[in-house]
């Protein structure tokens, strides 16, 4: 017998406890305490019940009964004071309360006869089925539409590495059926589910989506779009993109705060890269602290961890563009060496060549070699932020602000919700400096310092921008908010740290601004 819940797997036959693929330690007496209280699940188990069911009746301190509980909660992600999935109601007892599905593996009823798999474990990431869309529609053709789309988006899901993706011919068994998401998700061993439908009606197609969490049944996003019916396989592509540039950001979303709800004991190296992404989206001295010692821990536990290696790099760059390096060469080594190493892992991997060309442009600056794997990152996944955002930058190092506009452009377009949106917007800006097109640029940086106030870059832009335009007062009110930010920038400082040297309208605007030279 097998009991599922959340993302583990707990097997009675073999004594085992499944975090996804990876095995959790717990002691014999833990492992009793767990079957126990999920078998009797349905009802409230006394303090008698388990001693009886555990110690065999023998007498066992309060003490000792508590620490097993405590010992069960941390193996499951669960806490005291959390109490998700191991309920203390006080005076009466204890009562497991997650979310179960039972598998039973059965017996093959000839000798030599393989007996049936049971369903399969969950994934160590990210795992997604895309069930076939509902044709809603009197018109038989929309069901080619629907069935169309639904292989674009499987296909576009595919081109995230981190994520692991059931195969079409899997996902279109259940064409035509009422299903279970529940049921499908554990049948497929995957964590989420993507459903929805397709209905024409006067010219116009809409399609509706849902994404449910198939372990809890929770509903993670859902919306719907409506387009004109004209080219059927540019709508398609249109849908695809929209709708995995909506889903995608939620994954993430989701990921990280199962990341943070776990007990720090029972943490992998998934885990610790899932807590650095949010440490590294503060863009403090103090985040990107913390961002670099969790990607570390990732990497001590999977040192082929290419995603930690590349968000660790990062980090290391980020505190030398940002000031924060107490040893700025001994950072710019490190941010070129883990994007090296994140790269031997897999070059192939989109994230790892934006993150790797990005390091590149500002750390080093070999243009030629930077827009080739920009370029490749956004081949191979042409809905990523992250690959846009990347091209973004390389290409304004490269001196291309035209090129770069458009990229960023792109990578808004495919993520507006991202938590790195200020970034790219002050990269617009910056490259539309470039373009002399100062009253646009200030649109940009103004919605990067919306996104995000303590953005400093943001200032710089707009000060440079004002400045251009001959905003004296305004540009001078910037510069003083920058210097509050930063009170030793100096454009010589600004420049030296990299990636300014095709950013002469920038530079000329800070100076025109009132920054120490």
């Amino acid at each position: 017998m097998r009991y599922r819940f959340e993302e583990f797997a707990f097997d009675i036959d073999r004594r085992e406890l499944h975090r996804g693929a990876e095995v959790v330690s717990i002691t014999p007496q833990v492992f009793d305490l767990l079957e126990y209280l999920i078998r009797n699940r349905e009802r409230v188990v006394s303090k008698d019940d388990l001693i009886n069911a555990v110690w065999s009746g023998r007498i066992v301190s309060d003490a000792a009964l508590t620490t097993r509980l405590n010992a069960a909660r941390s193996a499951i992600g669960d806490s005291g004071e959390e109490q998700r999935l191991i309920k203390t109601l006080p005076r009466k007892g204890f009562r497991f309360v997650g979310q179960v599905q039972e598998t039973r593996e059965v017996a093959a009823s000839n000798p030599g006869e393989v007996a049936p798999e049971s369903a399969p474990a969950l994934p160590d990431r990210p795992s997604i089925a895309v069930l076939p869309f509902e044709n809603m529609s009197d018109d038989p053709e929309q069901e080619y539409f629907a069935d169309g789309m639904v292989e674009e988006i499987i296909t576009a899901l595919s081109r995230f590495k981190w994520l692991f993706v059931i195969a079409r011919n899997s996902s279109f068994t259940y064409k035509g059926k009422a299903v279970n998401v529940k049921q499908v998700g554990h049948e497929l061993g995957v964590r989420y589910i993507l459903e929805g439908s397709v209905r024409k009606a006067a010219g116009k197609v809409r399609i509706a989506g849902q994404l449910i969490d198939a372990v809890t049944g929770a509903h993670i996003w859902a919306d719907r779009f409506e387009r004109d019916l004209i080219d059927v396989f540019a709508l398609q592509d249109e849908v695809t993109v929209a709708v995995v540039s909506a889903i995608e950001p939620k994954l993430v979303q989701t990921e990280i705060a199962m990341a943070a709800r776990r007990r720090p004991e029972n943490l992998t190296a998934y885990d610790f890269y899932l807590r650095a992404l949010p440490q590294s989206y503060l863009a403090t001295r103090e985040g990107l602290a913390d961002a670099i010692k969790l990607a570390h821990r990732a990497l001590e536990l999977h040192p082929r961890f290419g995603g930690a290696a590349a968000l660790a790099g990062l980090c290391h760059m980020r505190n030398v563009l940002f000031g924060y390096a107490d040893d700025p060469q001994f950072d710019r080594r490190e941010a070129v060496r883990l994007s090296r190493l994140a790269l031997s892992v897999d070059d192939s991997d989109p994230d790892t060549l934006a993150a790797a060309a990005v390091i590149s442009s500002f750390m080093i600056g070999d243009c030629e070699s930077e827009i080739e794997m920009a370029d490749r990152a956004v081949a191979l996944n042409p809905n990523s932020f992250g690959a846009w955002s990347a091209r973004g930058w390389v290409c304004r190092a490269a001196g291309l602000p035209q090129e770069a506009v458009q990229s960023f452009e792109r990578a808004i377009r495919v993520n507006p919700i991202d938590p790195l949106l200020h970034s790219s917007f002050v990269g617009m800006g910056i490259a539309l400096i470039e373009l002399r097109r100062f009253d646009e640029a200030i649109v940009a940086a103004k919605k990067a310092q919306r996104q995000k106030s303590s953005y400093w870059p943001a200032y710089c832009c707009l000060a440079s921008a004002f400045a251009h335009l001959g905003r004296e007062a305004e540009a001078r009110e910037l510069v003083a908010r920058l210097l509050e930010f930063d009170p030793a920038f100096t454009i010589s400082a600004f420049v030296v740290r990299g990636g300014q040297s095709n950013a002469k309208l920038l530079i000329e605007g800070l100076r025109k601004a009132g920054l120490p030279e």
